[in-house]
């Protein structure tokens, strides 16, 4: 199966998917959304007990493509012309949260907004020190409506509030300390392999069962779904947040700089 925005490689019933948008930081598009579903149902139809998510080792992934949302000439924004469905990304994460295979996150570098949730969806993440983590949506005026139901499940309401309301990333120790990530080195690549050596070799049916609980009897965080997508869809009809990321876009002007005389963005001081 051939592929734009990732690469993929099937070892046995483990399955290794690396975003594969490298010049844009990983950062999530439709396409993305669209390939890693078609991914899953090979998983789901193949038997796969594993699949393991990794990006580069610069980014594992910033979150959404603000260029979807960011208007070509002569065109209003994707969001306000009733074409942005935000449902096929919460999904995604369901799937990732409940389906019959052990999903695990291998992240180095950043993971940002919507890189987190894919953390977040995840049973299993192992990091490197290098990692960072942050959501950054409140910058623009949104805010991680449908990272939240994971997050929470995750790290409790308070650290996933804390992580929102200042903005800033957290490093891999951090999260260790938290509970969005599992566990973390200085070199992630053999902590990844002693955990795909154990876990592959789980009985698919067992971890089927197991998930299917947990996700209905302990953490149903799927009864979220309609609640989390009503509020990114009313995130991102806001036109004045599509102003916001349309600047940025354009201009690499954040919400809180000015323009200087000479054409540079300038920062307020105190803002970052």
């Amino acid at each position: 199966m051939n592929h734009d925005t990732i690469r993929v490689r099937r070892q046995g019933q483990v399955c290794r998917v690396q975003f594969d948008r490298p010049e844009r930081e990983n950062a999530i598009t439709d396409a993305m959304v669209r390939e890693l579903h078609e991914l899953l149902d090979s998983c789901e139809r193949d038997g796969v007990t594993l699949v393991v998510f990794e990006g580069s080792p610069e980014a594992f992934c910033v979150g959404a493509d603000f260029g979807d949302f960011a208007p070509e000439p002569g065109r209003e924004p994707a969001a306000g012309t009733g074409e942005y469905d935000p449902a096929p990304l919460f999904d995604l994460w369901l799937r990732m949260a409940t389906g019959p295979y052990i999903t695990l996150s291998h992240v180095r570098g950043k993971a940002n907004a919507g890189g987190v949730g894919f953390v977040a969806a995840s049973d299993v993440v192992i990091a490197d020190t290098s990692a960072t983590f942050g959501l950054s949506e409140l910058l623009f005026g949104l805010y991680p409506a449908m990272v939240m139901p994971f997050l929470t499940r995750r790290v409790g309401f308070q650290r996933a509030n804390y992580l929102t309301l200042t903005t800033r990333p957290i490093g891999a120790q951090q999260a260790a300390d938290w509970g969005l990530v599992d566990c973390c080195a200085e070199r992630s690549g053999p902590l990844l392999a002693q955990h795909l050596g154990r876990m592959s070799k789980l009985a698919g049916d067992g971890i089927a069962r197991y998930k299917r609980f947990m996700s209905t009897e302990i953490a149903p965080v799927g009864r979220h779904r309609e609640a989390a997508i009503a509020a990114n869809l009313e995130i991102f009809s806001d036109p004045q947040n599509l102003q916001r990321i349309t600047r940025f876009v354009e201009d690499g002007v954040y919400p809180w700089e000015q323009r200087s005389p000479h054409g540079t963005a300038r920062a307020d001081e105190g803002a970052a």
